[in-house]
């Protein structure tokens, strides 16, 4: 799923200063940045398609710091233009960062802060949201990236509107997508908003992609939780909640857990991960019913019990909002492209389940993606088998009930994975 803007009313007002041009974009390179991201925009915008229907841009790469620019596999590159060229363009795209933890070089900030001043749209692809946030432009706006990253992006700009569910965002002026693929979808996106459906359509023939994909980021994701909670207070309730996931308790269990009040508590969670706790624990849940759904031959119904949803029907909502299907056609889609010979390992230590005393999700907080020994079969399950099980269930059970549709695990609140309370946003499809 994503998300684009009816743009606030200044937003919406504001015009491009004279000397920039809305065909001209700028694309912002750093040394150390992954080259496939960096190439996203290049291609996208860089490349003359008028034969197949697709208006032309005019490109800009601009290097953000002084040159020559490393890059993947230790590739140097050297950018035709510098931070003058930005000046120029309708639309500036970040499309990396080299690290999520140190600041930008102020030249670039202030250069980018300038283009919006000005009427510039400014973009952020995956990492490059990072550099949007540092130059004040994401501030009390609705903004995704990488699920990977999106934690400690709300950690370390708490007045961003973090979002790690959606594949992009656009915010009207200032738009951010998640990783890799996710920035095509959002270049898409901008070439469909400026010449429409059809334009972005003959684009996404050329690049052999779909024109927009619907879903979000939830499929893909394997923690939600960054590293550096290992050294919090809140690690030892967090841990105590993965390895619990098949008992039934609710937020408020948490809190107490940590001694604290709900409201606090779930503002001092949300700062911590990005999210907030029912957001999390619900997301948590699904995981676990995935993995059982892949490595057991338990029904649906035992695998809503021991993930700790109330009932079937609760796990069978949650399970559509976030990964698109049902939970029968799911493992029908993952099983059907397991390679042959492998088994279900139906047995409770393999799942973390009851009595096994092995955690339900996995591992202690803060090694990031390692998940732990007793969620592995002895045959590991491919991620990518997961992510295409999930994929090809799309669509393929019937709609969800309306029951469904209001499940809960905890009896009095249900998690809808929408931000309509964010201003200027709403659903795209």
């Amino acid at each position: 799923m994503s998300h684009d803007s009816t743009a606030a009313p200044e937003a919406a007002a504001r015009k491009l200063s004279g000397r920039r041009r809305k065909e001209i974009v700028a694309v912002l390179l750093f040394s150390g940045g992954p080259i496939f991201e960096s190439s996203i925009p290049l291609s996208v915008f860089g490349i003359d398609r008028q034969d197949a229907g697709v208006p032309r841009y005019r490109l800009l790469v601009c290097g953000g710091e002084d040159g020559p620019l490393r890059t993947t596999g230790g590739l140097e590159l050297s950018a035709p233009h510098g931070l003058e060229a930005i000046s120029r363009a309708g639309t500036v795209v970040v499309p990396a960062w080299r690290s999520i933890t140190s600041p930008p070089p102020d030249d670039a900030l202030d250069a980018l802060r300038r283009a919006h001043e000005e009427g510039a749209r400014i973009v952020g692809l995956c990492t490059g949201a990072f550099v949007l946030a540092a130059a004040g432009l994401l501030d009390g706006r609705p903004a995704t990236t990488h699920w990977m990253y999106a934690p400690t992006l709300a950690k370390r700009y708490p007045s961003v509107h973090v979002d790690p569910r959606e594949l992009f965002v656009d915010d009207g002026d200032v738009l951010t997508s998640a990783g890799t693929a996710a920035g095509i979808d959002l270049c898409l996106h901008i070439v469909r908003t400026d010449h429409g459906n059809e334009a972005a359509g003959a684009l996404a023939r050329r690049l052999v992609v779909p024109p927009r994909r619907s879903g979000g980021q939830e499929r893909y994701l394997d923690r939600s939780l960054p590293e550096e909670i290992g050294a919090d207070p809140l690690a030892e309730v967090v841990a105590w909640a993965l390895e619990h996931l098949h008992e039934q308790f609710d937020v408020e269990t948490l809190a107490a857990r940590a001694y604290m009040s709900r409201r606090t508590f779930d503002r001092r969670f949300r700062s911590l991960t990005g999210s907030a706790p029912l957001q999390w624990l619900i997301t948590q849940r699904v995981l676990q019913a995935q993995r059982l759904l892949e490595t057991s031959d338990y029904s649906v119904d035992e695998v809503a019990g021991r993930c700790g949803f109330r009932s079937p029907v609760a796990l069978r909502g949650h399970f559509r909002r976030q990964l698109g299907s049902s939970p029968a056609a799911y493992r029908a889609a993952y099983r059907a492209r397991r390679p042959q010979g492998e088994r279900p390992q139906d047995t409770e230590a393999a799942q973390g389940g009851p009595g096994s005393g092995m955690p339900g999700h996995g591992g202690h907080p803060g090694q990031q993606g390692q998940p732990p020994a007793s969620l592995h079969p002895e045959r590991p399950v491919p991620l990518q088998s997961r992510r295409t099980a999930a994929a090809s269930a799309v669509g393929s059970s019937p709609a969800m009930s309306a029951s469904a549709s209001a499940g809960s695990d905890n009896g009095r609140e249900s998690y809808v994975p929408s931000r309509a309370s964010l201003p200027g946003q709403r659903s795209a499809t």
